[in-house]
C-alpha cells in the first residue's frame, strides 16, 4: 500500500510540473523585449555613479536624476505588459512618424520593418498602435538633444529617425523663438540606417506639410 501511495504522489508531482511548464515558459516575455534590455542596461549604468558631483556621459547630476526616473517608469511599463509607444504632435506642422503597418507580421515581402506615416498637428497616435518614433526632416533641429537612454550626447546632421521606447508618450513641440523641435522625454535614440531597416529619406519640413495625414490617431 505504501508503494502505491508513493507512486501516486510521484505521478501527481510529474503531472503538476507538466501542466505548469507552459506558464513558466510564458513568464519572461517582457525580458526579451529589446527595449526592456536597453532600459535595464541604461539604469544599471546610471546607478553605478555614486558621486552625484561627477558627470556621466556629459550629463549633470540633475540630468542623471531625470533620466533615471524616466527609465524607471518605462521599465515598470514594460514589465506590466505595455508594448507600444504613443506620439503627440504639438508643433503646428504635420510630422512624420514610424509605426507598424497593417498585417505587418504577414508581409514577408516588406522592404522596411515599419512604415512612415504622417500625423497632423494637434493629433496623437492611436492607443495600442505602436509609434516607434519620429522622422526629423533635413532642415529641422532638436533642442537640447541627447541620444540614447543612458544619456550619451550626439549631434544630429541632416535627416534622422528618432526611436522611442515602448511605454513612452512622446510629445513633440516647436520652440517659437528658435523653431527647433522640443521633446518631452530624454530617452530617444538616433537610429542608424546601417543597423536598423527604417526608411530615412532626405526631405524637408515643407514637403512633409504637403502630405495627407494618414497615421492611425485618436482623432480618426
Amino acid at each position: 500500500m505504501k508503494i502505491w501511495k508513493s507512486l501516486l504522489i510521484v505521478l501527481m508531482i510529474v503531472a503538476n510540473l507538466a501542466f505548469a511548464q507552459p506558464s513558466f515558459a510564458d513568464r519572461p516575455k517582457f525580458s526579451k523585449n529589446p527595449d526592456y534590455i536597453e532600459v535595464t542596461k541604461a539604469l544599471k549604468q546610471l546607478s553605478q555613479t555614486k558621486d552625484t558631483q561627477t558627470q556621466v556621459e556629459g550629463l549633470t547630476p540633475e540630468e542623471i536624476k531625470t533620466r533615471t526616473e524616466e527609465l524607471t517608469l518605462q521599465k515598470y511599463a514594460l514589465e506590466t505588459g505595455i508594448n507600444w509607444g504613443q506620439c503627440s504632435n504639438q508643433t503646428g506642422n504635420t510630422i512624420a512618424v514610424y509605426g507598424k503597418r497593417p498585417n505587418d507580421e504577414e508581409d514577408e515581402d516588406a522592404v522596411y520593418e515599419n512604415g512612415l506615416y504622417f500625423l497632423a498637428d494637434g493629433q496623437s497616435t492611436k492607443n495600442n498602435w505602436d509609434c516607434d518614433g519620429i522622422y526629423l526632416p533635413n532642415d529641422v533641429q532638436v533642442e537640447n538633444f541627447t541620444s540614447s537612454p543612458n544619456g550619451q550626447g550626439e549631434e544630429l546632421t541632416g535627416a534622422a529617425a528618432l526611436k522611442i521606447l515602448d511605454g513612452t508618450q512622446l510629445v513633440i513641440k516647436r520652440n517659437p523663438d528658435t523653431a527647433a523641435i522640443e521633446l518631452n522625454v530624454p530617452t530617444v535614440k538616433v537610429i542608424d540606417s546601417k543597423e536598423a531597416n527604417w526608411f530615412i529619406p532626405y526631405i524637408s519640413q515643407d514637403l512633409i506639410n504637403t502630405r495627407v495625414p494618414n497615421a492611425p490617431s485618436n482623432q480618426s
